[in-house]
């Protein structure tokens, strides 16, 4: 009778093939082409946004036929003083020496219904539409500055301030 022998090729190759399909299932989770949306989120320091902190977002358009909807996206805690924030959003587009500017008077909460952001605990982020169905004209590396016009300098409370970009379906 003979001895019974396993087959070890077959053992380590399961692990391999599983690996694999994991890691390219991680590849396409993490790419932003694929799903059409770009985001980034800047820290304020200490938490208290001062009007000479300008945060640079930068991110590149390769896309230029189809339309995107352009968000500010703000974190603040729950001791946020103000139902709004005013802001200036800068973009400055590929070759240009410098860029356009808007100011946005941002809506965050009312006196009757409350914050209108997404919470976990005491911190509430909301995604504020700025520029809906917008065509970015030229291919390349976009630049876009965002500033805050409040009265109050430090303006306290606020965690993060970002920009939201997302190719419209």
């Amino acid at each position: 009778m003979k001895p019974q022998t396993t087959n070890h090729k077959l053992t380590t190759l399961v692990p391999c093939s599983l690996s694999l399909v994991f890691l390219y299932c991680l590849l396409l989770a993490s790419c932003n082409l694929t799903t059409g949306v770009f985001e980034k989120n800047i820290t304020i320091p200490k938490q208290q946004w001062e009007s000479s902190f300008r945060p640079e977002i930068s991110f590149a358009i390769n896309d230029t036929v189809s339309l995107y909807d352009v968000y500010v996206v703000l974190r603040h805690t729950d001791a946020y003083n103000y139902n709004n924030i005013w802001i200036k959003a800068t973009v400055q587009q590929p070759g240009e020496a410098s860029g356009k500017s808007q100011q946005y008077d941002l809506t965050l909460a009312t006196n009757d219904k409350g914050w209108f952001g997404s919470a976990m605990d005491d911190i509430y982020e909301h995604r504020v539409l700025i520029q809906p169905q917008t065509k970015f004209i030229k291919p390349g590396e976009y630049h876009f500055t965002v500033e805050q016009l409040m009265r109050e300098d430090p303006l306290k409370h606020v965690l993060n301030v970002g920009i939201r970009v997302e190719k419209v379906k």
